[in-house]
């Protein structure tokens, strides 16, 4: 059955890919981006299937502007997918006030202002499947993105409550977690921090350790997300690519075993 898609910062990467492959199924895809042009591609392709919309997330006020526009414009909106962010590679130190907070102010207050402006509609309907896009990076971290890493796992925080929240109203979610694919995200679409001397042996580390990293093609995500809106019972988590789930492992398995060698400490913490 057809269904009616909201995504957010569809400019390009896969957010980009997401909206053409929803387009081509035959469903109705309405797409954010800071600059609509972008997406006149898709628009003269797709005509009244599609709905580009301008957006910048990080206004609270805008984001439910433009989802009473999509709710307008097609009826109902049946997913939404908060994939609107970017990435920020420096050290924590080397990180200013005003880089921290413009990671913040996109990757999880427009997330929470665009699931803020949905909800009322899903509730009203009773159906609804919300997608947060976080990163396998909401899970574990890399050094270089450590704001970046605080992002998605607010993101992981936020998804996991909301779920519980709405779940009687009928309402799914889903955080999708992908690890690296060779989009721009660490491209053209990355802002980095000044880098300080001090830390050159991280960063020389960290970037031996991307080189030998196996990066997915993000064109074969688009099968992944089908399959994910279609489904009757979404997961809760879903990994996209073959690297995060092993990484995940083996970072728990120590994580695991710190807890155990420490719980007599904890227990004793508890008082009685």
């Amino acid at each position: 059955m057809a269904k009616t898609i909201l995504i957010t910062g569809a400019s390009r990467g896969l957010g980009r890919i997401w909206a053409e492959a929803f387009l081509k199924e035959g469903n109705k895809v309405a797409a954010t981006a800071r600059n609509p042009e972008t997406l006149e591609e898709l628009k003269r392709e797709y005509g009244e299937a599609f709905l580009p919309v301008q957006l910048n997330v990080n206004d609270r006020n805008a984001c439910f502007e433009a989802v009473e526009k999509v709710k307008h414009e097609f009826g109902t909106i049946d997913v939404v997918i908060n994939n609107a962010g970017s990435g920020l590679f420096g050290t924590i130190e080397e990180t200013t006030e005003q880089e921290a907070r413009d990671q913040f102010e996109t990757n999880v207050f427009g997330l929470l202002w665009v699931t803020q402006a949905v909800l009322p509609i899903l509730r009203e309907q009773k159906s609804g499947h919300i997608i947060q896009v976080s990163s396998l990076l909401g899970v574990i971290t890399f050094p270089l993105l450590g704001v970046y890493n605080a992002c998605k796992f607010a993101v992981e925080g936020l998804g996991e409550t909301l779920a519980e929240e709405v779940k009687d109203f009928g309402i799914h979610v889903t955080l999708v977690e992908p690890n690296g694919f060779t989009t721009d995200w660490g491209g053209a679409s990355a802002f980095h921090t000044r880098h300080m001397e001090v830390y050159q042996g991280v960063r020389d580390n960290f970037y031996k350790d991307q080189a030998d990293n196996s990066y997915g093609d993000p064109k074969a995500t688009a099968a992944a997300i089908l399959k994910l809106v279609d489904t009757s019972n979404p997961p809760l988590r879903l990994f996209l690519g073959k690297e995060a789930f092993p990484r995940t492992k083996r970072v728990y398995a120590d994580r695991l075993k710190t807890w155990e060698e420490w719980s007599d400490v904890a227990n004793a913490a508890h008082g009685f």
